[in-house]
């Protein structure tokens, strides 16, 4: 007898039905050639400098090979993280901002909801079936980028750089997370795709743009002059910008990779001349990494488990009949 493959339940099935109506989407598809296409620039302007870049003994993280395909360039165009930070919100708002109100403007949400699944469950797998893609996506890249760089140069990877490569995808889907449910709870929000997906991209630009500006100038209003501060003051200030920065999502991503990809960095703020005192210039290990950068890492989780579970409160409150 032939054995029959278990039931994935309605949870399963609608999972698999976000994944496959993903694929076969236009947008989906271009943004996926995009950041393809960026990831194959990218590697190759670190190959065709990787030797510079390892051959650079001054440069504690020199040894790294695999770490400096990510971050090697000739400042012809940014390292592959750098394009991550602008194209990752535009992947999660492209599989997010129309889940839930073209469901209802169709017709076909009323119907969905006529079956004998939980609500909740319709939301869940709106969320797990595009962090699947983005997922696949990036650990995909992730062994791409490994196995051109063993063919290429038949250097052996390190435990730490898997290490560090698999921390950088985890905080890129993280990253990835926080614009995807943003955009679901936005689709709730609005009834129009159009409305809901103009709002989304207002807040990644703002984000990405204007807020680093607004900081500077609001900061710099009530700063006093610079002659008249005290090194420690001066410092006080500088801590209190880059704490203001960091609300913002790209800022927190910036700060874990780079810190993941540069073993070498110590710290994420300004550091006084007595504390660099005896300080040698050497890699830190990926524990001592993780530590510093953890605080980044937990706030983008909690960006995303916060914007979540309100569109998870706004869902359950929503009349679907209307």
């Amino acid at each position: 007898m032939k054995s029959q493959s278990p039931d994935p339940g309605p949870f399963g099935v609608m999972v698999h039905k976000g994944i496959a109506d993903h694929i076969r989407s236009w947008r989906f598809s271009i943004l996926i050639a995009l950041i393809v296409l960026t990831f194959i620039a990218a590697m190759y302007v670190s190959l065709a400098n990787i030797k510079s870049a390892i051959g650079n003994t001054k440069d504690p993280d020199h040894l790294f090979l695999y770490l400096k395909l990510l971050t090697t360039t000739d400042n012809s165009i940014p390292p592959f993280h750098v394009f991550l930070s602008f194209l990752a919100p535009l992947l999660g708002i492209s599989l997010g901002f129309d889940a839930v109100n073209s469901e209802q403007n169709s017709g076909t949400l009323t119907r969905l909801m006529a079956q004998p699944i939980y609500r909740d469950n319709l939301l869940l797998a709106k969320f797990v079936s595009a962090l699947v893609i983005v997922s696949s996506l990036f650990f995909a890249l992730a062994l791409l980028m490994i196995g051109g760089g063993l063919v290429l140069t038949g250097v052996r990877m390190e435990p730490q750089e898997l290490f560090r490569i698999l921390g950088f995808i985890v905080i890129t889907i993280a990253y990835v997370a926080f614009w995807l449910s943003l955009s679901i709870m936005l689709s709730i929000l609005f009834k129009q795709a159009a409305t809901s997906a103009l709002t989304a991209i207002g807040i990644w630009l703002f984000f990405t743009i204007f807020y680093q500006i607004v900081i500077n100038l609001i900061v710099k209003s009530f700063l006093p002059d610079a002659a008249y501060l005290t090194q420690a003051e001066i410092i006080s200030y500088n801590d209190l910008i880059l704490n203001l920065q960091r609300i913002a999502p790209n800022q927190l991503y910036s700060d874990a990779v780079t810190t993941l990809l540069m073993p070498s960095v110590r710290s994420l703020g300004p550091v006084t001349m007595e504390q660099m005192a005896g300080a040698i210039p050497a890699p830190l290990p990926f524990k001592e990494s993780v530590m510093i950068v953890w605080p980044q890492v937990s706030g983008l989780i909690a960006s995303a488990v916060g914007c979540f579970a309100f569109a998870y409160y706004f869902f359950m409150r929503r009349e679907i009949r209307s």
